[in-house]
């Protein structure tokens, strides 16, 4: 009778060819380049635009005076309300970098606010 040792099992190592690497390659740029596309496809949909401006008739222009503040004005026209609220609203209403204003500068009240005239 005849016995055979038994082997420990060798470890094979596993080869990626050349074929194999681009195959990776692809199936990793695909789901990123369609991210990207999909992206780009729905990105023109939400742009907004300084140049549009609210609806007419939902607000009322204030003139800047000399010496004049965003804070001064909200204090002014509304003074029952929070002027912080006020404020937040004509610089979002004006599409204004800052709380910077220059006197005779036109700027647009929302209507809620607006002075009772």
């Amino acid at each position: 009778m005849v016995t055979i040792a038994p082997t420990a099992p060798t470890a094979t190592r596993l080869r990626v060819t050349r074929r194999g690497r681009r195959v990776l390659a692809a199936l990793v740029a695909l789901p990123v380049a369609a991210a990207i596309a999909a992206a780009a496809i729905s990105s023109g949909s939400a742009l907004a635009s300084r140049d549009a401006g609210a609806p007419s008739g939902t607000f009322t222009t204030v003139t800047v005076s000399a010496g004049d503040s965003l804070w001064g004005i909200a204090q002014r026209i509304a003074p029952e309300a929070d002027p912080r609220d006020v404020v937040d609203a004509i610089v979002r209403l004006n599409a204004l970098d800052g709380v910077s204003i220059t006197p005779g500068e036109q700027l647009s009240v929302p209507q809620e606010y607006a002075p009772a005239r």
